[in-house]
This record gives structure tokens, sequence and C-alpha cells, in this order.
């Protein structure tokens, strides 16, 4: 199997299951990753090569005609494809081999297909003065990696990607993004060549850990430091969401672990409803530790309140 074809790049068979294509994909996009092999020459190459096999195969219309050889890894139309069908077809069955075709009816086949001047020994695919059209390719696409912040990712934010000197790309993050989520930028890759369409800039986004919020699925998970009387008193608080501060009612009697929720306050998709903010409860002493008031209510008070937290961990 030739080393630029896209089973092989992501060494899956030629029947694998579109699933099996995209975890092929994710594992190798996150290995070859540029930014987590620093010091390899080929890294960005790889990585590149691997983007644009996944590109061809995750694209069922675009697998289809690879399958079928009428484009070629790149993309790229094969220059021969339109000439094979023609060949192939009722109109075409004089040209078949054994035919006895001329160049001159060879040429006029070309003509048809791919403009008047484009005669068999004569001005070809050249696209000179007199010469036939020149051969379209799609230019290639180009794999970058971009590094956010957790609620540029959760709210949606606008970014530039400087790659070179003088080189950059805007980059809008749509809110919601996840950490290894690909953005396809179309037309911000390497030009075409003979007035072909330019390639694609496919962006990868990582997105760095925040030291207060933790996303699972569309949900927010965190956890909140509480004082002892928030705790037993109950009462309002404040807590952080990633939309900006709430109000929330801790109930009587809380324990440490206790979760709440906050309906809504998660991720908003872009179709769908909004995931929730899970807050995990914390009791925390901090100064109350050394308050002597505190130790000797409490030296007074636990002995009539006997009670085991440890009980249903023993086992007794």
């Amino acid at each position: 199997m030739a080393s630029d074809d896209p089973y092989a790049i992501l060494g899956v068979k030629r029947e694998a299951s579109q699933e099996e294509i995209r975890r092929a994909y994710r594992k190798l996009a996150k290995q070859h990753h540029p930014d987590l092999n620093p010091g390899k020459k080929d890294a960005a190459a790889r990585f590149q090569a691997i983007n644009a096999a996944n590109d061809i195969l995750s694209d069922l219309e675009k697998r289809a005609r690879y399958d079928r050889g009428e484009i070629d890894a790149s993309g790229a139309e094969r220059p021969d494809a339109a000439y094979r069908r023609y060949a192939e077809s009722a109109q075409g069955a004089k040209y078949r081999q054994g035919s006895g075709v001329s160049e001159e009816d060879l040429g006029d086949i070309f003509a048809d297909l791919f403009g008047r001047g484009a005669r068999a020994g004569g001005g070809g695919f050249g696209g000179g003065p007199g010469g036939g059209q020149t051969i379209r390719l799609r230019g290639a696409d180009r794999a970058f990696a971009l590094t956010i912040d957790f609620l540029e990712a959760a709210r949606g934010a606008k970014k530039r990607l400087t790659f070179a000197p003088a080189h950059s790309l805007d980059v809008t993050i749509p809110a919601g993004v996840a950490d290894g989520q690909i953005l396809r930028l179309k037309g911000q890759g390497d030009p075409g060549i003979g007035g072909g369409p330019s390639g694609d800039a496919l962006i990868e986004i990582h997105v760095a850990p925040h030291g207060f919020f933790r996303r699972v699925g569309n949900d927010i998970h965190a956890e909140l430091p509480v004082t002892l009387a928030e705790a037993v008193l109950g009462g309002k608080i404040a807590v952080p969401t990633i939309s900006g501060t709430v109000s929330m009612t801790v109930p009587k009697g809380s324990d440490s672990g206790t979760v709440l929720r906050l309906k809504g306050r998660g991720i908003a998709p872009a179709s769908g409803p909004a995931g929730d903010q899970y807050v995990a409860l914390k009791i925390v002493l901090g100064a109350q530790a050394d308050d002597g008031e505190l130790a000797a209510f409490l030296a007074e008070w636990a002995p009539r309140h006997s009670f085991d937290p440890r009980e249903a961990a023993s086992g007794s």
C-alpha cells in the first residue's frame, strides 16, 4: 500500500467503519502532534499527513471517490479519471484498447473533456498560447495547534494564530469547543495549482485546565469550600460559574461532599440544552480550628452526642 494512501496513514483497513476511522485519527493526531514532539523535524509533516488522510476518509463522498480512483490522496481530481469514465461508457467503447484509435481521435476525446486545445501531441495541458486548459489541483491543507483558556472554550472567543513572521489567522472559537476538537478554516491552507481552490487550515484546539472548573461532557464540576457554620446552619452563598457568580442555597446540616446542582449553568452547545453545574461542598475550618470557644463547646457537646461517621466504612 502506497505511503500516501490515507488508509495506510491511519492504519485502518479499507472496510473500516467511520467510527474506526475517527478513533484511529484521534489517536494518531494526539501521538504525532508537533507540540508533543519538540525537536522532531518530521512531526509537523506527519501530523499534516494524518489530517489530510482524515479529510478524505471522514467524508463519505470523498472516501467513495477515492476508492473508485477518481481523486488522489490529496483530494485532487485524477487527470485520467474523466477519460476513464468516458472510455468505459457506450460512447467511448470505440476508444478501448485494440480499437486502433488514432492520435487525432484521442486528441478529440481530450478536447471534449478538458477543452478544445487539449489535443494529443499538441498543446496538451500546458495552458500556454493555443494550448488547452491547465489542470486544476486543490491546495494542501495546513495543520496548526492553538491553546486557549478554559473559559474561552466555554464562552467562545476570537483569537489570532501567528505561525510565521507577518503571517497570522483570525480564528473564531465557538462556545463549547472541546479539547482536541479540530476547527476547519476554508481556503486558508496552501494555494491551489492551475487556479484550483486553496486547501483548508485545520486547527486543533487544546484547552488549558482551570483551577476551579472541570468539564465532563457539557456539565461543569467544581468543589466549593464552605465554613462549618454554613454547612451546619445552611444559607445562601456566592458560587462562581462559567457565566458569572450566582447565589446558591446550602441546605442546613450539609455534609462535606454533598453535591448540589445549578441547572443550565454548564456548557451551552450550538444545538440542544445547556449542561448543568455540579457543586461539591467541602467543609473547611481554617482559623476556626484554633478558636478556643469552639473547642470548649465541642468538648462539652460531643460526649452527649455520640456519632461514628466511620461506622459504615468499618463494616460493623
